[in-house]
């Protein structure tokens, strides 16, 4: 059928590109990929690095990565649901638990390049604003924040991780108009500090302990099971901070338990005629035996 339309012409559909898969499913943002994978052409073969944030319902997921031509390499990286072995068993995606995944993943990255003496970072909570400054002969190890597709909204939890990160030792461009604090342009670190110490979870237990007890009991039955009271969260995320800047080492794999193999074993050749050998005098005494009978 011939085109008559100017506009749908043949010419237009030959013109047509298949987009990206990635991009067809709306999972990546490949104008916003090109310039955080994109190197100065001066930095030959130099990797640039990407703080790589994504939570899911149960996890927050902290990666360092850089991009080769074929494909994403991990540097390190660190999940939420860590925290346990550093003394938190419980609240592993909220907002103060994001700050303890960035902090282990800054602090492992420094261990691994061997950063971590020269950088320390903040060693006390303070939720003002901290920008990493070289130090010694080797410059901090600098990332770039990749959010994906996530709204970029403040108070989000993945800042609390940006946080988390700068405040380990990592060398990330970022500004306070984000985090958690900052309204209408006014930054207040008071309020920051108290969101990353869980403040505002231990105010909402205590409120929902006075107000209404059964939605309290139903609602935090595993903190009440651990014995976690609202005040004792501040004193629980100090001793995990202080935990993971202690070993922030991953910790080694379990063996996986390998089943039994009955997958038969090769036979030598003597094996092989000797079975042959075994099978003619099998039959040889059945045979007789019938005769006999």
């Amino acid at each position: 059928m011939p085109f008559n339309n100017p506009v749908m012409s043949r010419e237009y559909f030959r013109s047509a590109q298949l987009k990206f898969r990635r991009r067809r499913e709306g999972k990546t943002d490949y104008y916003a990929r090109r310039r955080l994978i994109v190197s100065d052409l001066n930095k030959f073969q130099a990797p640039k690095y990407r703080f790589v944030v994504r939570r899911t319902a149960k996890d927050i997921i902290c990666q360092i990565i850089y991009s080769k031509i074929n494909g994403d390499c991990v540097l390190s990286a660190a999940y939420s649901h860590e925290l346990p072995r550093y003394g938190m068993k419980l609240g592993l995606t909220n907002y103060a638990a994001a700050y303890c995944t960035g902090l282990l993943l800054a602090r492992r990255t420094l261990q691994k390049v061997g950063l971590d003496a020269d950088y320390t970072g903040v060693t006390e909570v303070t939720g003002e604003e901290y920008h990493v400054e070289a130090e010694g002969d080797r410059r901090p190890f600098r990332a770039f924040m990749d959010v994906g597709l996530t709204r970029t909204t403040t108070g989000n939890r993945m800042f609390a991780a940006l946080k988390g990160a700068v405040d380990g030792g990592l060398d990330i461009p970022h500004s306070t108009k984000r985090f958690a604090g900052n309204e209408e342009g006014q930054y207040d670190a008071e309020t920051h500090r108290e969101r990353i110490m869980g403040g505002h979870i231990a105010e909402y237990m205590n409120e929902l302990k006075e107000e209404n007890p059964e939605a309290y009991e139903k609602q935090f039955s595993r903190f009440i099971k651990e014995g976690i009271v609202g005040d004792d969260l501040v004193g629980i995320y100090e001793k995990v901070h202080a935990a993971i800047r202690a070993d922030p080492a991953p910790a080694a794999k379990k063996e996986h338990f390998k089943g039994k193999d009955y997958s038969r074993t090769r036979m030598s050749l003597a094996q092989r005629k000797d079975r042959v050998k075994q099978k003619k005098a099998s039959r040889a005494w059945k045979l007789q035996q019938e005769l006999d009978e």
